[in-house]
């Protein structure tokens, strides 16, 4: 069974954060382990990024915090999945790692 690493991103795409949890996530995906990311306050903001769009075509779980995204005007689309924090609880849960950056 894969391992299972889950990720919390809080700041916005201009901040050094994403680069950081972009090369993380490519990392574990190469290393065949399971990656979930949750997006939430500014974090929503990096649903459009193209790394992340190119890393959930490769096997990243994308998932945002449907207040944030609401309160920013980014409305559910296929990217990800939108949930609130019940979702954010499970995935800690679930994950063997979860690792936040804020």
């Amino acid at each position: 069974m894969n391992k299972k690493l889950g990720i919390l991103l809080s700041t916005s795409p201009d901040n050094k954060n994403l680069g950081i949890v972009t090369g993380l996530i490519q990392t574990a995906i190469k290393s065949s382990v399971s990656v979930y990311l949750y997006l939430i306050d500014d974090g929503v903001e990096c649903i459009h990024d193209k790394r992340l769009l190119e890393l959930s075509k490769k096997g990243l779980k994308l998932y945002v915090c449907a207040y944030g995204a609401q309160k920013k005007g980014i409305f559910p689309s296929e990217v990800a999945t939108f949930g609130g924090l019940a979702v954010l609880s499970e995935l800690a849960n679930v994950c063997d790692r979860f690792v936040a950056f804020g």
